[in-house]
């Protein structure tokens, strides 16, 4: 019998055998779950490059169902992709079984056949998640055990596919993970630290994967790949820190984008360093990084940007919410090298001062910079192991990736009005991020200006208002927001971005969309209809291209 078939069987068996047994205990069974779908139908409008696809609607739909009962839990994910909406990942497509799990813990073991996410450290090393929204699946199909053996001590290991595509139901890659992860809170450990001022955790992991899916004629590619580091998380009354370094052996890969970096067999290292202080109204964080030659994959050949990827690499910037400076510019860390810092301070003028008057101020200052590793390239006709150049640690050169500089505040004037305001200033070098319209290295200013204004306990209106101002790119762009809540239950909004500095007149558009929501308990319907403009969407640094749309989108989702 099919390990798949037979596998989903028993899940099933298992999950209906337990309902079954729990509606007959006095209902300690717990069910669980949620739903979301989004749908989406397409007119053509020349105006903006949007085409109108052949099937001219689109519908993205997940459930989740889970089951718990005692120490045993399992669980379904029925996805739908009925045609996937325009500018999702390309690998999505039909309805099936795309995630499913049975979970069994007891007295500190703890262990999980079928898929599952995970994340040891910061994730450099390993990182096994999902983001609806981006389209990102990296599950693990296989098996994951932990156990906690003492008390302060924590193992993890773990064995299995990543997924790759879905095509009516879960399509797993070639590539074999595997992983061991160990952490040691010393506090907990030893009874004497217990009330110690000083609290510290140390950790470890290794990951290595096996894959022979690139056979070339030109290289002899490794079928055993390995990864491992540490990690050390310190804190002392107001102060913490944190720190790892991972090291990955030789892993090459093709790069269609600047063939000088395509089958690279110089080792990778990743360092991650974290500095905070915080006390009532004040902190800091002081944060570096260098990432050499990191790019992590279960497999060799080419694939979609996103796919397979069993590290991550760490963005050290804000994650903007606002529209231009969210979807423009937004900076996406280079996998072939960079070195990164980044400080971040919040400081609140106090409440019923001079300065801070009844409600005090927010402050907030936030800078961070990208470069280029500085790289001594080698001689090829010398280089026999491929080594291609040779970097130092933190040895920065003067090539700039991205610098971003801003500030916000936030006042509420009174009991009905409050006040956000916000200013950056980007450097963007997109020759190398290739995220803008014309690859070039850009310079931007961008205003934010945000009212809320609370009419009356049910009702309550934002106002938000951008503008960005470049010479670059599609030159200079502005955002206005009006929005109305009347709560607990409705909302409705309308926004408009207008592209009025485009050196090219019949590109200076506007991009005005409508949309309204209903939401009640756990249920949330939301309908929007207008233009999108073409972009850039990221969550947590890991970004998708979003083509131009002009349409009409309905959404729904709910949980039980």
């Amino acid at each position: 019998m099919n390990l798949k078939l037979l596998f989903n069987t028993a899940l099933l068996v298992s999950f209906t055998g337990q309902v079954f047994f729990a509606q007959n205990n006095n209902n300690e069974a717990v069910i669980s779950g949620n739903f979301s779908s989004t749908v989406q139908y397409y007119n053509e409008d020349s105006l903006i490059n949007a085409a109108e696809p052949d099937h001219k609607l689109g519908a993205n739909s997940f459930a989740n169902i889970n089951f718990n009962k005692g120490n045993f839990s399992a669980g379904v994910r029925l996805e739908s992709y009925l045609n996937p909406l325009e500018g999702y990942p390309i690998g999505f497509n039909g309805s099936g079984i795309g995630y499913r799990y049975a979970n069994w813990n007891n007295d500190g073991l703890d262990v999980t056949v079928g898929n599952f996410y995970d994340q040891f450290g910061s994730g450099m090393i390993l990182r096994i998640w999902e983001s609806r929204q981006l389209g990102i699946d990296n599950a693990m199909d296989g098996l994951k055990v932990k156990y906690n053996p003492y008390k302060g001590v924590y193992l993890k290991g773990l064995i299995g596919k990543q997924r790759y595509r879905f095509d009516d139901g879960l399509k797993n890659g070639d590539g074999l993970v595997r992983g061991l992860d160990g952490e040691v809170n010393i506090n907990e450990l030893f009874d004497s630290l217990n009330n110690s001022k000083l609290k510290v955790t140390i950790g470890g992991s290794f990951v290595s994967k096996f894959n022979d899916d690139n056979n070339t004629a030109d290289y002899i590619m490794p079928k055993n790949v390995g990864s491992y580091g540490g990690r050390i998380a310190m804190r002392y009354g107001k102060f913490r820190f944190f720190g790892e370094y991972i090291y990955k052996e030789n892993d090459p890969y093709p790069d269609l984008v600047d063939p000088e970096f395509s089958y690279v067999y110089k080792n990778g290292e990743g360092l991650l360093l974290n500095l905070g202080y915080s006390q009532k109204g004040f902190s800091v964080d002081i944060n570096a990084k260098h990432m050499d030659n990191m790019l992590w994959r279960s497999t060799n050949v080419t694939v979609q940007p996103t796919d397979l990827l069993i590290g991550y690499l760490p963005t050290l910037s804000t994650q903007h919410t606002y529209a231009l400076a969210g979807t423009l510019y937004p900076y996406v860390p280079n996998p072939r090298g960079e070195i990164a810092f980044q400080t971040d301070i919040l400081y609140k003028i106090p409440k019923k001062t001079k300065i801070g008057g009844k409600y005090g101020w927010d402050i907030g200052l936030n800078i961070a910079t990208a470069y280029a590793p500085e790289r001594e390239f080698l001689d090829p006709s010398t280089d026999t192991g491929r080594q291609v150049y040779s970097t130092q640690l933190f040895n920065l050169s003067d090539s700039m990736f991205f610098r971003d500089i801003n500030i916000s505040i936030g006042k509420k004037i009174n009991k009905k009005l409050k006040l956000k305001l916000k200013y950056l200033n980007f450097v963007f070098d997109d020759r190398a991020i290739l995220v803008a319209k014309n690859h070039e290295l850009i310079y931007a200013d961008i205003a934010i200006a945000d009212f809320t204004w609370k009419i009356s306990t049910h009702h309550s209106v934002r106002f938000e208002v951008q503008n960005m101002w470049t010479k670059q790119d599609q030159g200079n762009w502005g955002f206005g927001q009006i929005e109305y809540s009347y709560s607990p239950h409705w909302f409705v909004a309308i926004l408009d971005q207008y592209n009025y500095g485009n050196p090219i007149e019949t590109q200076q558009i506007h991009y005005l969309l409508g949309t309204a929501g209903y939401i009640k308990g756990p249920h949330r319907f939301t309908v929007a209809y207008g233009r999108q403009r073409a972009g850039v969407f990221c969550v947590g640094g890991v970004c998708r291209q979003v083509p131009a749309s002009n349409g009409l989108t309905f959404s729904i989702t709910s949980s039980f």
